[in-house]
């Protein structure tokens, strides 16, 4: 199950050669992969769980000035152990493909601080799938 939200470029955004600079677009990955985890899965489970980034992977693949408008779409793969790929593609309003990226995600518990095994009842809202019985 894919999700998507909006970004716009703003002049802090904006590095020396014109367009939004590398770090932006690493804030703009984490910001919707962390609203994606805010939208789908059950306040029980962000109270008890949070993700961290192990590595990230970008393609640049155009520009994006200040004031413009790119839509990032997100969704993820199946989980392999703790951890979960992400992938990110952020497009402009002519559909033209501007970053994409793929994401790799552990899943720390927060009480023990410790990596835990993605169970199927985490990944089951990220995957469209009904949660399963635990």
């Amino acid at each position: 199950m894919s999700f998507t939200m909006d970004f716009t470029a703003m002049p802090a955004d904006i590095d020396e050669l014109g367009h939004v600079n590398n770090a932006v677009w690493v804030r703009w990955i984490q910001d919707v992969a962390t609203a994606h985890w805010a939208a789908v899965a059950p306040a029980e489970h962000q109270a008890a769980y949070v993700w961290v980034v192990t590595r990230h992977e970008i393609d640049y693949r155009g520009n994006v000035a200040v004031g413009e408008t790119v839509t990032a779409e997100t969704w993820v793969g199946e989980p392999k152990g703790a951890r979960f790929d992400r992938h990110v593609r952020f497009r402009r309003a002519d559909g033209r493909v501007r970053v994409e990226a793929v994401t790799t995600w552990a899943l720390i518990e927060r009480a023990s601080g410790r990596l835990l095994r993605v169970r199927p009842e985490i990944a089951a809202p990220f995957l469209g799938l009904a949660s399963p019985r635990t």
